[in-house]
């Protein structure tokens, strides 16, 4: 399980130090990809095969299932921690998300993501704002 929210700096090379409570889950592997928002989604190998097999369910021939694929599939690369318990994150991954050097790797139970600080931060006030109406979703799908 992935809990809690790290500052963190990426270095000259593009790399990013894992928080040390995440790196064994990381251990057997990981895909780093786009995610929805512009932000950088880490998944263990376990999980993406589940991603994967789930999205496999659907035909070629769903427009959706192909868009979702192509961000996806198409954006990622499969990688693994380095002996400091770095990950390299890609240039196009890292102009993707709009990472600067100041990052938030943030723990979502069964990921991870990564945002740009100042963007992170902006979806936190965002959040903020809108937190009765995050309150009554919650409520609607009957988990308050």
């Amino acid at each position: 399980m992935f809990l809690g929210r790290f500052d963190n700096k990426l270095d000259d090379k593009g790399r990013l130090a894992m928080p040390a409570k995440f790196r064994a889950r990381l251990a057997e592997g990981f895909v780093v990809t786009r995610g929805f928002e512009p932000c950088l989604t880490v998944y263990p190998m376990s999980e993406w095969k589940k991603l994967t097999e789930a999205l496999n369910r659907f035909p070629v021939t769903d427009q959706k299932a192909r868009i979702i694929r192509r961000v996806l599939f198409a954006q990622a690369c499969d990688t693994e921690l380095d002996k400091q318990g770095r990950i390299l994150i890609p240039e196009y991954l890292r102009e993707a998300a709009g990472l600067t050097s100041e990052v938030v790797v943030a723990g979502m139970d069964t990921y991870i993501e990564i945002w740009d600080k100042a963007r992170w931060e902006e979806m936190e006030r965002q959040s903020e704002e809108n937190a009765a109406d995050i309150a009554q979703t919650l409520a609607d799908l009957g988990m308050m």
